[in-house]
């Protein structure tokens, strides 16, 4: 991950800061909470007049692409030979030019450590999501949180209908780059603050989860020791409609042990 101090070059105030995920290549900007719509950079003003201060992927890569080369540059091909580049990169130039801009008084400065309140925002970031076998995702949180989000409550999110209507779409859900949000097919997302704030807590922590998915699913070479039977025999089970795994592969089978344990009685 690199990060950047958003530093307005006249006053020297840090009204933020840039993350950037290598490997997915993401931009999350994280705004100071001291900004109000007014002081706030232009693009981000709509979200700091609603208090929010963590900036949407794709908001943060448009903030981004204003401050750098755009790609279709009728000259692109002779900037990219002449900064060494093989092909079109976002970041190098954001670096390049240290992410200045002509609209306004704002630079980056590469940083180590993430501040402070980035990290105590983070905590309400996700560590772990699955969608239930309904319309709701069960949210696993940094600070240890575990909540039922039914998306049906979130009909304002942009997306949102399209996942409810597209049970492989819902399926697909899997958590962004550093718990930010849930992504479907990465192509829809729902960020983790509006996750959490709609969501209702469970019982249960993730070590609770943990351990309950190592005691009670079980691969086809341990169903098979359970049974004590062969691989031909628990295939004969599935096929007489005794048995049905939980999930299916190429390798072999995943089984819920009580499903097992039921086929004996």
């Amino acid at each position: 991950m690199k990060i950047f101090q958003i530093i307005d070059k006249e006053t020297g105030a840090v009204p933020g800061t840039l993350l950037y995920a290598e490997k997915d290549k993401v931009f999350i900007v994280e705004l100071a909470e001291t900004l109000d719509e007014w002081s706030a950079p232009l693009l981000f003003s709509g979200f700091v007049k609603r208090g929010i201060y963590t900036v949407p992927r794709d908001i943060s890569l448009a903030w981004v692409r204003e401050r750098i080369i755009p790609s279709g540059r009728q000259n692109i091909a002779a900037i990219l030979a002449n900064q060494k580049m093989k092909e079109y990169d976002e970041i190098r130039f954001l670096e390049i030019s240290e992410g200045r801009c002509s609209q306004d008084n704002l630079y980056l400065k590469r940083i180590d450590e993430i501040p402070e309140y980035v990290k105590e925002r983070q905590r309400h970031n996700l560590t772990g999501v699955f969608p239930t076998a309904v319309s709701s995702l069960i949210c696993f949180f940094a600070d240890d949180e575990v909540k039922r989000v039914n998306l049906e409550k979130l009909p304002d999110l942009e997306g949102i209908n399209k996942v409810l209507k597209n049970r492989e779409l819902f399926e697909s859900a899997k958590v962004g780059f550093a718990g930010y949000f849930v992504t479907f097919d990465n192509a829809i997302d729902i960020p983790a603050a509006a996750l959490y704030e709609a969501g209702e807590s469970l019982p249960l922590t993730k070590e609770d989860f943990v351990s309950f998915v190592r005691n009670n699913v079980l691969d086809t070479s341990e169903a098979c020791a359970l049974l004590e039977c062969s691989r031909q025999n628990l295939a004969y089970l599935c096929g007489q409609n005794r048995l049905a795994p939980i999930k299916e592969g190429p390798s072999g089978n995943l089984y819920l042990k009580e499903d097992l344990l039921r086929t004996r009685w």
